[in-house]
């Protein structure tokens, strides 16, 4: 099967460099991006079915819920009437009017789909066998990701894992006693357990499969041009000039070296430099704190030197 059948999808917890990673991969003019169909908060128009928790886990058992909406979404099939019906606002009105034109370039052009999906990193193996995707999983130092939380007032409530039962089954049995220790106040140990969990499992599943490509954000944030080549190697995209202009703008040092929490989502950084904001605001205690929590998992991918 060639490169140009086969859906990307990156994925890896929410605020680890996904946003970044998919928006560079897209760079490619032969690729359209998608953003979270897996979101709880998604646009009809896009993705059909119903999501109810944020990391929805699909497998081949509730499969039947999710897999024709993913085709439908993979064939760039934009579901106008059910996306009118659920304007309420302006804003609503105008990521209309961007999906609306994803779709029908990626129709007219023939276009790759990238789906940019954090909420999917459960669903990877299904993703793989089922839809076909090459798969990107970022990571992010646990200590960033729990002080990046905190930092936007990001609260995780872990009744979104809690109440899928085959996400317990299979993956996250382990992990309930201290899922339901975690007080509602504690964003710090909210987004480190978070961050246990996920890159527990994403540990399990590089020993599925080693095709899956595993990449550190910091990796990409130091060498943003080469590391991004590699990766368009990889995947079969097309790095051109026009691709390497676009990732050296999203990272040069003359961009600011954080982003405001109003702008959460901006991907224009200085990205060698953003890597260390969590070393200057975290006390050494709760550095501590996060390390001890991630233990094995977080030396795994950020070994002593990375602390």
């Amino acid at each position: 099967m060639s490169d140009i059948n086969h859906p990307i999808l990156v994925t890896g917890a929410h605020r680890s460099g996904t946003t970044w990673a998919g928006r560079m991969l897209a760079a490619d003019a032969d690729t359209a991006y998608i953003s979270e169909p897996l979101n709880a908060l998604h646009r009809p128009g896009v993705f059909k079915a119903r999501v109810k928790h944020w990391y929805k886990y699909i497998c081949e058992e509730n499969e039947q819920e999710y897999l024709p909406a993913f085709q439908s979404l993979l064939e760039f099939d934009y579901h106008l009437m059910d996306e009118i019906r659920s304007l309420r606002s302006r804003k609503d009105f105008f990521r209309l009017g961007r999906d609306f034109m994803i779709f029908y370039n990626a129709l007219e052009r023939g276009q790759r789909a990238l789906l940019k999906d954090p909420f999917a990193v459960f669903s990877v193996p299904w993703f793989a066998k089922r839809l076909n995707c090459r798969v990107v999983i970022t990571v992010r130092h646990p200590a960033a990701f729990a002080n990046s939380l905190e930092r936007l007032g990001w609260s995780f409530d872990f009744k979104n894992l809690l109440e899928q039962p085959l996400l317990m089954r299979d993956h996250l049995e382990m992990y309930r006693e201290q899922m339901l220790a975690i007080k509602a106040e504690d964003v710090i140990g909210q987004g480190t357990l978070l961050w246990k969990i996920i890159y527990g499992v994403v540990r399990k599943f590089q020993q599925l499969s080693s095709e899956w490509l595993v990449v550190r954000h910091e990796d990409l944030s130091l060498e943003p041009v080469n590391r991004y080549r590699d990766l368009y190697g990889v995947l079969g995209l097309d790095f051109t000039k026009r691709v390497e202009k676009t990732i050296l703008n999203s990272s040069t040092s003359d961009n600011p070296t954080e982003v405001s929490p109003k702008k959460a989502h901006s991907i224009q950084l200085d990205s060698a430099s953003s890597i260390k904001n969590w070393k200057r605001r975290l006390p050494a205690e709760v550095i501590k704190r996060i390390r001890d929590i991630t233990g094995e998992t977080a030396n795994f991918y950020y070994p002593g030197e990375s602390w």
